[in-house]
């Protein structure tokens, strides 16, 4: 019988709305304060940062919310995305487990970021802004919003934290190539980054301290608004693309998963998978885990508190409820820069806080070894955040075999590891 190693879609098929699961969460969100009255923050205290539309979809508890026709044409680009069966790392780890993965590797960018990085830019460009900045960690989201503005003729400046500017110098070419202006965070180019090299002259930088940065830049000029790739809950919503495509590819094999399993940083690539499939545990009865893999070096879900905390290392933010390191937190200079973040965005947060999703940590040195694997049995070369995710795939499949229980595992392989060559010889050569 022939195997059928990748089960796709044809562009007809391609989901047209997002799904939102504040309409379905058993318990609501809190609201979001304003960082200097404590009050819970309405759009208007939103809108020198975002546009209108994005500032109704953050707020909103609509199930469903239609995908522009602009937006799912700059999709077709690269989605529908295909889901994979892993059947040779199936045979490597011999475990009854099924274990499928959504690869979202085949967007140019190479990440899943430009599932929200598009309509972002779109909305933006429907309200006549005309320029954008934003921070990234290991430099796919810096990727993606260069990517995305460049086709609506958005100008962008991202603030790359300086670590990964310096481990990842090909994702600054890929910004440039689409016409996006990389500074090293933190920089001389705001009163926040100033601050905190006058704090430490040799600041590795930080996703929050990045944040700050690009905010300050928004904040501080009229024809430019803001854009985050991560945590804000209709960033979340645009990437239930992923989910919603997964569940109409995992109908066509007749499997429904046991597990759904991702990477964390801030949320998107973990709720943008899971989300659609925890709305059957909520309606259907489902009993479908869905666990967060956050690095062992930031880990805010599995060691940090559930409080109101700012969003950047300075302060400017929003307070948002979240688990939490403390916006201070610098964390280690690890490869999974995308990872390097001090909270958690406020849904997973919420779900989290009420058992309905689980959270696990991994170490850097585990998610190599469990790259390495992946790699040689099913040939793709993970992004570091994806092989966490990877690491726990591999520990459930393993307990599935030990328990001698056949289980449905489906994970985010969220993104390509083709730049991140100096991680992977760093850990060869440590290896060897």
């Amino acid at each position: 019988m022939t195997k059928i190693r990748k089960i796709q879609l044809n562009e007809r098929e391609m989901p047209t709305q997002w799904y939102n699961i504040q309409a379905d969460m058993p318990n609501p969100l809190l609201p979001l304060l304003h960082p200097a009255t404590k009050e819970p923050v309405g759009p208007s205290d939103l809108e020198p940062l975002f546009p209108l539309a994005l500032i109704k979809q953050e707020m909103s508890t609509e199930r469903y919310i239609d995908i522009p026709d602009q937006v799912l044409d700059l999709y077709r680009l690269y989605r529908p995305t295909p889901l994979h069966r892993a059947y040779n790392l199936e045979k490597m780890l011999d475990s009854p487990a099924k274990i499928y993965y959504k690869n979202e590797s085949v967007s140019p960018p190479g990440s899943h970021k430009p599932n929200t990085a598009i309509p972002q830019a779109y909305y933006n460009y429907k309200q006549g802004v005309k320029k954008m900045t934003t921070e990234t960690g290991a430099g796919q989201w810096g990727s993606a919003l260069s990517f995305a503005t460049n086709f609506f003729g958005i100008e962008c400046k991202v603030f790359m934290v300086k670590v990964s500017f310096h481990q990842k110098p090909y994702r600054k070419t890929m910004m440039n190539l689409w016409n996006g202006q990389v500074i090293a965070s933190p920089s001389e180019q705001t009163n926040a980054g100033r601050m905190f090299l006058a704090e430490d002259p040799d600041c590795p930088g930080s996703l929050g301290v990045a944040i700050s940065e690009a905010i300050e830049v928004a904040a501080m000029n009229e024809d430019t608004k803001y854009s985050l790739g991560s945590v804000l809950n209709h960033v979340l919503l645009h990437q239930t693309i992923i989910g919603l495509e997964s569940l109409k590819q995992l109908e066509m094999t007749g499997d429904f998963p046991d597990l759904v399993i991702g990477p964390f940083g801030g949320g998107s690539n973990f709720g943008g998978l899971a989300f659609p499939f925890l709305r059957y545990n909520f309606s259907d009865g489902k009993q479908t885990r869905c666990i967060a893999v956050e690095s062992a070096s930031c880990p805010k879900l599995t060691r940090g508190k559930f409080e109101y905390d700012f969003g950047d290392t300075a302060g400017m933010t929003p307070l948002i409820p979240m688990y939490t390191l403390g916006h201070k937190f610098i964390p280690p200079s690890i490869h999974a820069g995308g990872l390097r973040y001090h909270g958690a965005g406020a849904i997973v947060s919420q779900l989290l806080k009420d058992k309905l999703v689980e959270a696990r940590s991994v170490e850097q040195a585990d998610s190599f070894r469990a790259a390495m694997m992946f790699s040689r049995a099913e040939g793709m070369i993970p992004a570091p955040e994806t092989a966490h995710a990877i690491a726990q795939v591999i520990t459930e499949a393993l307990t599935a075999r030990e328990e001698g229980v056949a289980k449905t595992i489906l994970f985010n392989f969220s993104g390509h590891g083709l730049l991140d060559m100096g991680a992977y010889e760093e850990y060869l050569e440590k290896d060897k």
